[in-house]
């Protein structure tokens, strides 16, 4: 018991020692296992297929009509690749407005990446027929298939092209690497 007491001292300066070498080692091993985050910034611009649409149904309201459809979105930019969009459109013509809703799935490349697929069901596009601003909200946070990436976009809408579809650009950010 006298012989740790003695060198107690020294004991504790090899362990301190010791650790403070394996410190760096211990956190470069830590840090290559933690997920990195890559911001990217994402333009381009899209096409609603709708003159393609399959229409499911049709209600009169009050203050318009509420429909639910299926359409087909292409993107090209930085996103790339197609939008399956199951929405409800709700034309409100007391207001004049139309606002989409749903759920919509894309399957493509961002920015040059592998494949994706991702899933949003809290998107929101308005039109005010009064000024003709089309404007929207998109948010692809739900993995479905490929690299782990969520992004967030705005829309404007740009017109219209010349087989009748709506046009539009988008903007936003995609953060690579990140979990829920």
């Amino acid at each position: 018991m006298e012989t740790i007491r003695k060198y107690r001292g020294a004991y504790i300066i090899a362990a301190v020692f010791g650790i403070l070498v394996a410190l760096p080692f211990c956190t470069s091993a830590l840090a290559d296992t933690a997920p990195k985050l890559h911001v990217v910034q994402v333009k381009g611009s899209g096409t609603d297929l709708l003159n393609s649409a399959v229409v499911h149904s049709k209600k009169t309201t009050p203050t318009g009509e509420t429909q639910r459809s299926t359409e087909i979105v292409e993107l090209r930019g930085d996103l790339n690749g197609k939008i399956l969009y199951h929405v409800t459109t709700v034309i409100d013509t007391k207001k004049g407005t139309l606002v989409n809703t749903g759920d919509q799935v894309f399957s493509g490349t961002i920015a040059g990446s592998e494949p994706v697929m991702l899933h949003d069901s809290k998107f929101r596009f308005e039109v005010n027929f009064a000024s003709g601003a089309e404007t929207g909200s998109v948010y692809l946070f739900d993995h479905i298939a490929g690299p782990r990436v969520r992004c967030e976009l705005k829309v404007s809408g740009t017109g219209k092209n010349a087989a009748g579809n709506p046009t539009f650009a988008y903007t936003g950010t995609c953060k690579f690497g990140s979990g829920k």
